[in-house]
């Protein structure tokens, strides 16, 4: 059985993004090309984002900490700590309204 502290990880990966030049920094915390679940922490500093991408088939957002907004055409959610998302089946966006970490959990069809 293996644990792992998400709190612990993500104060490691907020440091990691604000001594980077990208302002984010990402780590698969379960999962790889055999697993039909991938877990992603995903560090982003405020006003960072993840430009416009497609949505996997299944997949949902966690905030961990801070406040993000995902954007899918006209649709827009704001979440904050302990809320969670089902990423609609739709091309989408993510931006830091602050610094945050969140956790994305993606059905990968294997």
């Amino acid at each position: 059985m293996k644990s792992v502290s998400l709190t612990a990880l993500a104060q490691e990966h907020l440091g990691t993004a604000r001594e980077g030049s990208a302002g984010r920094s990402a780590v698969t915390v379960h999962g790889h090309h055999d697993f039909v679940l991938r877990q992603t922490l995903i560090a982003l500093l405020q006003d960072q984002s993840l430009a416009e991408h497609d949505s996997p088939r299944e997949a949902t957002l966690q905030v961990l900490q801070g406040r993000v907004r995902l954007s899918a055409g006209e649709e827009t959610w704001e979440g904050g700590a302990g809320e969670m998302l089902i990423i609609p089946p739709a091309r989408h966006d993510l931006l830091a309204l602050e610094d945050a970490v969140v956790l994305l959990s993606v059905g990968t069809g294997a």
